[in-house]
């Protein structure tokens, strides 16, 4: 398997050319990307650089109308949920961005034991979630890196009358490669990781101090999670630090890299921007504030990139804002979030989260939202657990193979939350949303569809193709 250093493969040089090389606002040359863009087969440094620069009112809606059009094509009307489960805010690194940061004597601290790591899976499966984003702090106190096993396992091992988690995906610190074995073989689905900024510079300012301070440690996580057998994998920015345009071209190099050493990129990008954070001076004035209008832009233009990768925005953003991201290019949200640990069965302390949310509303309230906007929430894991990972995923999803199964998958999930979880408002708005996607799918997928709500409404669950 080819590798690469992992200081060859960031080329800062040609990012520079690609943003100092095109016409502002050409209308032939925007237009001739949005048609490839609409072809389903991504799109280069150079035209994602030109997409950037775009100012133009009637062109960003002509971005944003091929950016719908291609995320309706891909993933119809699906809205994948989740919920991050903190289980400590226990930190190495000095982040001057972040309040986990270790020198932050204004947070309170707080590492749960696996009998609290238990508590809160049981709260999450009684809001109704199948699927969560396991997150901590850079740090391992007392069993160090086994901890986190152990705490996978207790979260498969919660079940309640009416759920379970079904899938765990993670989000810790840069791991060796056997480490990551081991956490391919404790069953996770994917393995996330944000470089929070490619600019080598902006990243030694805001990383002062602890083992994230290693920019190619960081960088490199990807290529030994997949050489180590984890080939689903997500990347992210922390939109604010440095330009928003370098870091989305800096992305596209990164995703050419992992292509070109293991045949298949990335399988979501997540876009949070810096929100105000305990103990954070910068969080509260970003030195490269991204604004709305910009945020929709990039939002778009990686729909256009990288049609197939699963786009994430977490409760960093307003209901307004997430509501109107998922006709942009956003594939996955999370919902009822909280981000300190123990707050799914505490009293959410704010001195205890690693940031401030902007959507603090309940789960069911984010499904209403969702249906009601004519999304389908879908709470669906079935792709990890039939192999549908990595190249396989994507040999079937450029087709459109995969559509076969999410639909149906996608539906019988929601129909599942809707029985068991929903409030009557949510079960109104849901079968409403539900009705009108059956309608519009073609006739053998619908019949898959019927067939398997038909066994949730009998009293089976979990009903996956």
């Amino acid at each position: 398997m080819k590798q690469q250093s992992p200081i060859d493969w960031i080329d800062e040089a040609a990012i520079a050319g690609a943003l100092g090389s095109p016409a502002r606002d050409d209308p032939g040359q925007v237009r001739a990307i949005l048609d490839k863009a609409r072809t389903l087969t991504g799109l280069g440094l150079a035209e994602v650089a030109v997409l950037s620069t775009v100012t133009s009112p009637d062109l960003l809606a002509e971005v944003f109308d091929a950016a719908r059009t291609v995320k309706d094509e891909i993933y119809g009307r699906r809205v994948v949920l989740f919920a991050p489960l903190y289980f400590s805010n226990i930190c190495q690194n000095e982040c001057v961005y972040c309040a986990f940061r270790k020198n932050n004597h204004e947070l309170s601290r707080r590492f749960l034991t696996l009998e609290e790591v238990a508590q809160e899976t049981a709260a999450l499966v009684e809001q109704g979630h199948k699927r969560l984003l396991l997150i901590a702090g850079e740090a391992f106190p007392g069993k160090g890196f086994s901890y986190l096993l152990d705490a996978i396992a207790t979260i498969y091992g919660v079940h309640r009358d009416r759920g379970e988690i079904r899938r765990i995906n993670v989000n810790v610190a840069p791991l060796t490669v056997e480490e990551f074995r081991a956490l391919k073989a404790a069953g996770i689905g994917t393995y996330q990781l944000f470089q929070e900024t490619y600019h080598r510079p902006t990243y030694a300012e805001v990383h002062v101090a602890g083992p994230k301070t290693d920019f190619a440690w960081r960088v490199s996580a990807m290529d030994r999670a997949m050489e180590a057998g984890i080939d689903d994998v997500g990347l992210g920015v922390l939109f604010g630090l440095y330009d928003w345009r370098f870091e989305i071209l800096a992305l596209m190099q990164h995703i050419a890299h992992l292509e070109q050493c293991f045949g298949v990129g990335c399988h979501t990008i997540s876009v949070p921007r810096i929100e105000p954070a305990v103990g954070s001076a910068m969080s509260e004035a970003p030195p490269y504030a991204v604004s709305d209008d910009d945020f929709r832009k990039l939002i778009a233009i990686l729909r256009l990139a990288v049609p197939y990768t699963g786009m994430i925005m977490s409760t960093r953003e307003t209901p307004a804002m997430r509501r109107e991201s998922l006709l942009l290019g956003i594939s996955q949200i999370s919902g009822g979030s909280r981000t300190n640990p123990g707050g799914y069965t505490e009293t959410d302390a704010e001195d205890a989260s690693q940031f401030q949310r902007g959507d603090h509303r309940s789960l069911d309230e984010v499904v209403h939202d969702v249906a009601e906007a004519g999304f389908l929430p879908s709470f669906c894991t079935a792709c990890y657990r039939r192999g549908r990972t990595g190249k396989d995923f994507m040999d079937m999803a450029k087709p459109g193979l995969i559509r076969e199964m999410c639909g149906p998958n996608g539906l019988s999930t929601f129909v599942e939350y809707l029985e068991d979880y929903a409030s009557p408002a949510t079960v109104r708005a849901g079968n409403q949303a539900i009705q009108a996607e059956l309608e519009r799918m073609p006739e053998k997928i619908r019949h898959y569809s019927e067939t398997m709500i038909r066994k949730v409404h009998e009293g089976k669950r979990d009903v996956f193709r």
